[in-house]
């Protein structure tokens, strides 16, 4: 009985979802398999692709080319269902083909004919081309959905990371926060944008280190992390230089605000900072923050190995200080710091007054939107003129220098044109209550050491930017010094200074020449001569106030 010829058949869909929304694949399997029984041919392996057939290297055909290389004294048969499954690129299809004859291999089709004579080969070329102009035509269609699309305000690339895409009625495929990695990229690009994250190795590492993050997305390599900041994506905004679509509000939803994202373009165009250290991360909060009281220099840390386990220390490694070499417990010195913090804590009664006068604040703000909002408007308008002007003058030169220098100007006076209307939105997007949104202020406020204790890394190091001006010293024997109080940010000192006697009659604005004086009627008339003290007056704190 004669031994069948032996064949082998390719198969290949142009991408991943039509392999898993579709049947091309088997269908075409089927349709090869059914050729070569009725040629009486002998199925001995099938390979598969799901790649454009514009590239001509792809793991499916790699693979087979090798099986036919490695069988070339016992010739197969290869069988595509259509020629376009081969390639749709008249160069990488030539290539193919001499590929496969160089193998031994014979290339045969249930919808087309293969030959040796200058006819078929030249009818193989044209279908050839066929291919490649429909994949081509099929791009540009594609293309010009996504571009309009896109200027619609739609997203139509990969979701990026902190997104997903659903399906809405009437609107199709649209961009909606992934939670709860779009929570960790708020608080990141935030916290990037506030200097609370000085740099992008500091980013990374926050969202590495969150847990929620490095379960649904893993560890994120520089460019990515380049890309997250510069992307106005995250604040609702769209644009696509490759396709000259300009920056626009989105359709969707963003993670931050555009204020926020032109403050970290900012801080991207600064002078480039020195990345934080990884070792001054969850084990020593103080390192850096911490210096020695001899020589002011930045005390170290390290870990010393016990007889059973290591132990945690803090020291001074400056040759020639007092202090060099010797070191003091982690634990010793982070509790005295938490101690410290408890004195930072104002009275309840201070923390009223200081409420009251948030709040006095808040009530001024909201009565100062509708002049904010005039203001606002006046300025878009003027920023809209200025854009008029500058695009007559593109369409009146013929000198390119020119037109550059013009089109830069207009981008620039576009993205403040956008930063102040985005601003001018926010008052209506703000419903929240006073109590809501100062809440955590106040907390902090009241009691910064509750955020040291039990908060991560990142909300201890935020303590020590907020609560402190400068580094604090501290010596092995006496501690912190005394003069730590005079290290307090503005808001603490502020705190302390109410708490002073005598403070308020001090420090306040006499009241004369800012409203007529009261003195008539607060104060009784005494004589020149009488040197005797001056009442006091309530202020509308419950504070004492002296009225002059």
């Amino acid at each position: 009985m004669k031994e069948k010829t032996k064949a082998v058949i390719y198969c290949r869909v142009s991408s991943k979802k039509q392999v898993s929304e579709g049947s091309g694949l088997s269908s075409q399997e089927t349709r090869c398999r059914e050729y070569a029984q009725f040629k009486g041919y002998e199925i001995v392996e099938v390979f598969m692709d799901d790649m454009t057939g514009s590239l001509g290297t792809r793991p499916g055909i790699t693979d087979m080319l090798s099986f036919l290389n490695k069988r070339r004294r016992d010739p197969h048969i290869v069988i595509i269902d259509d020629i376009s499954r081969l390639a749709r690129d008249v160069e990488v299809h030539r290539a193919l083909r001499r590929a496969i004859s160089k193998s031994g291999a014979t290339l045969e089709s249930p919808s087309n004919t293969f030959a040796d004579d200058p006819d078929s080969q030249f009818m193989e070329l044209v279908q050839s081309g066929i291919a490649e102009l429909d994949r081509l035509k099929n791009r540009e269609r594609t293309v010009n959905r996504m571009k309009a699309r896109m200027q619609e305000g739609y997203w139509v690339f990969y979701a990026p990371v902190g997104y997903r895409y659903q399906l809405q009625k009437g609107r199709g495929k649209i961009l909606i926060p992934d939670q709860p990695v779009a929570s960790v990229i708020r608080e990141a690009l935030e916290g990037f944008a506030s200097g609370r994250l000085q740099t992008r190795a500091e980013v990374r590492r926050y969202l590495e280190a969150h847990p929620d993050f490095e379960v649904k997305t893993g560890n994120l390599s520089k460019s990515n992390i380049s890309l997250m900041l510069t992307r106005p994506i995250y604040a609702g905004y769209i644009e696509s230089t490759k396709w000259d679509i300009s920056l626009r509000k989105g359709q969707h939803e963003g993670l931050i605000s555009f204020e926020t994202f032109m403050q970290i373009q900012d801080r991207l165009n600064e002078t480039a900072q020195a990345p934080a250290r990884k070792d001054m991360g969850e084990d020593f909060a103080l390192r850096g923050f911490i210096t020695c009281a001899d020589c002011e220099t930045p005390l170290r840390s390290c870990w010393s190995k016990g007889r059973s386990k290591h132990y945690p220390y803090y020291l001074c490694q400056t040759r020639g200080c007092d202090s060099y070499g010797k070191s003091v417990s982690r634990d010793k010195l982070e509790g005295e710091f938490a101690a410290l913090l408890e004195t930072v804590r104002p009275h309840e009664a201070t923390m009223s007054i200081a409420k009251a006068m948030f709040k006095d604040v808040w009530e001024q703000r909201l009565a100062m939107a509708s002049e904010l909002a005039t203001s606002l408007k006046r300025k878009i308008a003027t920023i809209e003129s200025q854009i008029l002007k500058l695009v007559d003058r593109v369409v009146s030169t013929d000198n390119e220098t020119l037109v550059q220098a013009y089109e830069t100007k207009i981008k620039t006076l576009e993205l403040e044109k956008t930063r102040y209307a985005e601003r001018l939105a926010l008052p209506k997007r703000q419903k929240t209550s006073f109590d809501k949104q100062y809440r955590t202020a106040l907390e902090f406020l009241s009691n910064p050491c509750i955020f040291w204790i039990n908060g991560r890394m990142e909300h201890k190091k935020a303590v020590l930017q907020l609560v402190f001006s400068d580094r604090l010293s501290y010596g092995r024997t006496k501690g912190f010094r005394t003069a730590t109080k005079e290290k307090l940010s503005l808001p603490f000192k502020v705190l302390q200074n109410f708490e002073k006697p005598n403070f308020l009659n001090q420090s306040m604005v006499r009241v004369r020449g800012l409203e007529p004086p009261l003195r008539e009627k607060l104060v009784p008339k005494t004589s020149a001569s009488t040197n005797s003290a001056i009442p006091a007056a309530r202020n509308r704190y419950g504070s004492r106030a002296y009225i002059p």
